[in-house]
């Protein structure tokens, strides 16, 4: 571990989630007895990912009983309701490799103070690999302190994305955006962990990353990790309000630009004007023209890319 001084809340953060590897790791080894559930197509949830959730909000909970919870199994239900201090918590980010048996799966925790992630943690416990980061204090590694890569052409970037897998996914639109970004870069990755996928762009081992249909507790932990390793995130126009939005691109400063100006026509953002004729049950793919739910992209216009980061992503 550093020698630097951690800040308390990230201490106990830490300590939730090696707490929750730890069952991961015990349950990793007794696979053919796993009880496993689905979600909803291609989406499981395990006992597992309840068991490391619930030993998570204990330990947050005993050191912080005033503060609120955002779990991805038990959303809300715990913690203070109206807290200004909430914890983001994904027990087990890729459970669908974890109950194969594929080795690329992570515990994210952060917390957010009104909005703004302060705090954040990233455990994989396969590796035994400790992200984490504190808000002004840069992130780190396990005792190394992070950077993203200096790499400036696409031609020379790995990019990591992630695949649509749920029903009602517009597959046609994401083949059109890997088609696009595949051809311009050196290579694209898709492990099945975006927590682990955004520390990888921290540490430099990913030049950029993107996917869409991502929830908040995938993504609060490692956008400050990168933020904090000298990276940039956003949503597909490169506007800081990504957090809510189901999209996300991450990548050091110079591959960011370049992924944000190919990705922003396929933005499901939806905008002012927009939103007004938007059926308030389908908010997700408001905003998408005809052309783009065919699979087609947008009309390419002027792309804005903020420096802010996920700093003022409203949770």
């Amino acid at each position: 571990m550093t020698q630097v001084a951690l800040h308390p809340m990230l201490n106990v953060a830490i300590k939730a989630a090696r707490a929750a590897g730890a069952i991961i790791n015990r349950a990793s080894m007794d696979l053919d007895i796993l009880k496993i559930n689905s979600k909803s197509p291609n989406d499981f949830v395990t006992e597992v990912d309840h068991a490391a959730e619930e030993i998570i909000i204990d330990t947050l909970l005993q050191a912080y009983p005033d503060h609120g919870i955002l779990a991805e199994e038990s959303g809300r239900t715990r913690g203070a309701k109206h807290s200004e201090f909430v914890w983001i918590i994904d027990p087990l980010d890729g459970t669908t490799n974890f109950i194969h048996g594929f080795p690329v799966y992570c515990v994210s925790i952060a917390l957010a103070h009104r909005g703004v992630v302060q705090q954040a943690v990233v455990y994989d416990p396969t590796r035994n690999d400790l992200f984490y980061a504190t808000k002004g204090r840069g992130a780190y590694l396990n005792d190394k302190r992070l950077r993203v890569s200096k790499r400036t052409r696409m031609g020379d970037a790995l990019i990591g994305t992630g695949f649509p897998f749920r029903r009602g996914d517009n597959f046609k639109r994401y083949m059109k955006m890997f088609e696009e970004v595949m051809t311009q870069c050196a290579g694209l990755r898709r492990p099945g962990a975006a927590a682990l996928d955004l520390c990888y762009v921290a540490a430099g081992q990913y030049d950029a990353f993107f996917e869409t249909g991502l929830n908040p507790w995938d993504v609060a932990a490692g956008s400050l990790i990168i933020t904090e390793a000298g990276g940039l995130i956003g949503n597909f126009t490169g506007e800081a309000d990504f957090m809510n939005q189901r999209e996300v691109v991450a990548g050091s400063p110079k591959i960011y630009g370049q992924l944000v100006q190919i990705l922003a026509p396929y933005t499901r953002v939806i905008k002012p004007e927009e939103g007004a004729e938007a059926d308030a049950g389908d908010a997700g793919a408001a905003g998408d023209s005809a052309a783009a739910a065919a699979g087609e992209p947008k009309k390419r216009g002027p792309v804005r890319i903020k420096k802010s980061g996920g700093d003022d992503a409203p949770i």
